[in-house]
């Protein structure tokens, strides 16, 4: 649950938002399955605040030059995180002192910067029908690493295909300086384990193809391969304790109506 606001030119764009932060709920075990479905329409938790500031050029209908935009935003979350290394009394996790919760730290924040340059366009073609290819990068960093495993990180992206039609783009990311949680496996080697692995990175690799069926409904299929999940996360107890997650593989589709 959540309100938008967008305020606009021909080329500048501000946009704001506010949303419930917490849309699973308070509750012991993992968040995906307290709200299974995605259903929990939730109002009364701790709400997070986005804002983007995003410019345009070239943008305008029949202009024959390369179009692109540059955006920069941020997001504050006013609810607790759980400190990536701390206990709540203060010791490391790994410790057999610890309390075997986590410090919970007030608030979170972050943001991002996104860069997107169409870098070829057949000529002689109407723009609405042209094929195209673009090149974006984007840079989110979350600067708060006690409470957030990624600090920030890097990806880029190409699309290519039919403005109106079809389209086809693939997203590589890496996610390094997983400070915090390093020094938490670090603590794992010194007082668990010599043979604990330490957390390196996460990468992303993601194929998405995009195809109108009629105007104002399309489908898109993605797909997702995640490298080394949460910087090669291990799980402390259980029958895999102390061993790697694996990579994984998500399969998507997305359908929009526009009316």
């Amino acid at each position: 649950m959540g309100a938008r606001l967008l305020v606009l030119t021909d080329q500048l764009s501000l946009l704001g938002g506010i949303f419930d932060g917490d849309q699973a709920g308070p509750g012991p075990g993992d968040p995906q399955e307290r709200n299974r479905y995605g259903v929990n329409f939730r109002v009364n938790d701790p709400p997070l605040l986005l804002g983007q500031m995003q410019y345009a050029w070239n943008n305008k209908k029949g202009d024959p030059n390369l179009t692109g935009q540059i955006k920069f935003g941020g997001w504050q979350h006013f609810g607790s995180f759980a400190d990536q290394r701390l206990a709540s009394n203060g010791v490391s996790l790994a410790a057999p002192a610890s309390s075997g919760e986590p410090l919970l730290l007030s608030g979170d924040i972050g943001g991002w910067a996104v860069l997107e340059q169409q870098v070829y366009r057949v000529p002689h073609r109407r723009r609405s029908r042209n094929r195209r290819v673009r090149q974006g990068r984007r840079h989110p960093c979350r600067p708060q690493p006690d409470r957030s495993l990624r600090r920030c990180g890097h990806r880029v992206h190409r699309s290519a295909g039919r403005a109106t039609e079809r389209q086809v783009r693939d997203r590589s990311g890496l996610r390094p300086r997983l400070e915090r949680a390093q020094a938490l496996d670090a603590d794992y080697r010194t007082l668990v384990d010599p043979n604990w692995p330490v957390r390196s990175f996460e990468g992303l690799l993601t194929a998405v193809y995009q195809y109108q069926i009629k105007d104002g409904w399309t489908v898109q299929p993605n797909f997702q391969y995640i490298l080394h999940p949460g910087g090669g996360a291990t799980l402390p107890t259980g029958p895999l304790a102390g061993k790697a997650l694996r990579n994984a593989s998500v399969f998507g589709l997305r359908t929009t109506l526009k009316f």
